[in-house]
């Protein structure tokens, strides 16, 4: 079972990935530094390594779907 409290959604537009929403400073509409072909091979089993722009805080994504970033750390309380 995916953990959720590790899971952080996320959105596709125009070939650029954000998050509504930094889980760590909360800042606004964050592009994320990730293309969309990077989405798949992490969903077929590669770590990356994600820093935030906004904060600089670190998380190993460990999977993706259509919709959330699984990461290697708590992201929701």
């Amino acid at each position: 079972m995916i953990p959720f409290n590790q899971t952080w959604p996320y959105d596709i537009i125009m070939n650029d990935i954000y998050v509504h929403e930094c889980p760590f400073c909360q800042a606004e509409n964050i592009i994320l530094p990730l293309k969309p072909k990077e989405l798949i091979s992490i969903h077929e089993g590669k770590k990356k390594l994600l820093v935030f722009p906004c904060c600089s805080n670190r998380i190993t994504l460990l999977d993706t779907d259509s919709d959330y970033l699984l990461a290697d750390t708590v992201l929701r309380h």
